[in-house]
């Protein structure tokens, strides 16, 4: 009987290599779906941290403009981000990926997710789910789209700047967009830029940058050739909205690594994460020093926008540098701030949360400090892409900003600024138990 127990065993034992053969030439093992569920799994992660990002532009633009504005920031940022989600949806992610194109553009239609339940024999094994991908990519438009929320706020008619999101978030950041990261011209060319300080935050810069112009100064800001400051209702709020900014960059450059299925990959999204968390905290530091030399004051504003500016200059390259690498990237995007902020204000360029000296110009730094760590960027190439992003961005943002301004009107009355945009374009108010400021 034993020995009977024995053959059996045997016999069963020698068969388990045959069996898992079989099994193995069914379906694919985790060494091929591994990288795919892992690099999907990567997407929606980031892509949750990018999206908390939305709460964090939030927050921040409610606690820098005044009381009787916050509401329409709250408006503004919840309906950008929805309208951001369905024109992606409707056309923006098939023009930004379309696949092969001529490299400058390619009008996309609906993007299709993959099918319920799909099998592993289905699935495109060597990236990641449809699905993932797609929002991964949404929630970096709607970010671009609040960069110009902030700085065109306070003196804003709600319904144009939603018109102008809806052809920013559909047309003009895809089309863009697919000139590097859709394989287009720029890619080819050898333009670097990791995670977007031009493709995403300098596009965002130079249509906010657009629309301050078109739009004019707030009333009483410039007067008699002094700069007349106007504090923001809540600096808790804001400094809240930047931690939440500061949080959802990990995700924003680390699901940029756009791979976890190795060793390699998830040790460069660690890296990823050090280094950026470095360079914001750089930025911040840096803009305190020099806000306490300048003015003799620390100025929190300057602090909370020097983190920022630390974020948005890494972003172009957070994988390449060392700790030090990216302390003084950062450490430079925090000084650009506390400079940019006076300068526009000696042009009379009324940017209410210092989203163009953030956003433009540290992104622009960011763009041009790859070629120290990125042996594969050229300095003439970096500056070519940051060029065709400027003109392209800013001469159609100028042009649309225009067509709103005489077609439809883009700026309230002067009775409705002072009263403030909560009552006269929504009808209530954020803090209705205490007076307007």
């Amino acid at each position: 009987m034993k020995l009977t127990k024995s053959l059996l065993v045997g016999t069963a034992l020698t068969a388990l290599p045959t069996l898992a053969l079989a099994q193995d030439a069914a379906a694919p093992g985790f060494d091929e779906i591994g990288p795919y569920i892992m690099t999907t799994l990567l997407f929606c992660m980031a892509g949750f941290l990018v999206f908390f990002m939305a709460a964090g532009f939030a927050m921040l633009e409610g606690g820098l403009v005044r009381s009787k504005n916050v509401t329409m920031q709250m408006t503004k940022n919840i309906a950008l981000f929805s309208i951001a989600a369905i024109m992606y949806w409707l056309v923006g992610f098939n023009t930004m990926y379309p696949g092969d194109f001529n490299g400058y553009f390619a009008l996309g239609g609906q993007t299709v997710l993959d099918a319920v339940g799909i099998s592993a024999a289905d699935a495109a094994l060597d990236y990641a789910s449809i699905g993932s991908d797609f929002f991964f990519q949404l929630v970096f438009v709607a970010a671009t789209a609040s960069i110009v929320s902030g700085a065109v706020a306070e003196r804003i008619k709600l319904w144009p700047f939603l018109i102008f999101v809806v052809v920013l978030t559909g047309f003009m950041y895809p089309i863009s967009g697919s000139w590097k990261w859709g394989g287009g011209w720029l890619d080819a060319a050898g333009f670097q830029d990791f995670a977007g300080s031009t493709v995403v935050h300098s596009v965002g810069g130079w249509a906010a940058l657009a629309g301050v112009i078109v739009l004019g100064p707030r009333l009483g800001k410039f007067k008699d050739g002094r700069v007349n400051p106007m504090p923001g209702s809540n600096l808790a709020l804001a400094t809240l909205g930047t931690f939440i900014l500061w949080l959802g960059w990990f995700g924003f450059n680390g699901g940029s690594q756009l791979a976890m299925g190795t060793v390699g990959d998830v040790s460069d999204v660690s890296r990823i994460f050090a280094n950026t968390n470095m360079a914001a905290a750089a930025g911040a530091l840096t803009a305190l020093i020099m806000t306490q030399v300048l003015y003799k004051k620390p100025d929190l504003t300057m602090v909370l926008n020097g983190a920022l500016a630390g974020l948005v200059s890494i972003t172009a390259e957070p994988l390449a540098p060392t700790l030090f690498g990216a302390l003084w990237i950062g450490a430079v995007g925090g000084i650009i701030v506390v400079l940019a902020i006076p300068m526009l204000d000696k042009f009379k360029i009324d940017d209410v949360v210092g989203a163009i000296p953030v956003h433009l110009f540290a992104g622009i730094w960011g763009t041009i400090a790859v070629v120290f760590y990125n042996s594969d960027a050229a300095l003439m190439t970096q500056l070519t892409g940051i060029a065709a992003y400027g003109v392209f961005t800013f001469v159609v943002s100028l042009v649309l900003w225009f067509i709103l301004k005489v077609t439809m009107g883009i700026r309230v009355s002067e009775e409705d600024e002072i009263t403030g945009l909560d009552v006269s374009e929504l009808g209530m108010e954020a803090y209705p138990e205490f007076a307007k400021g």
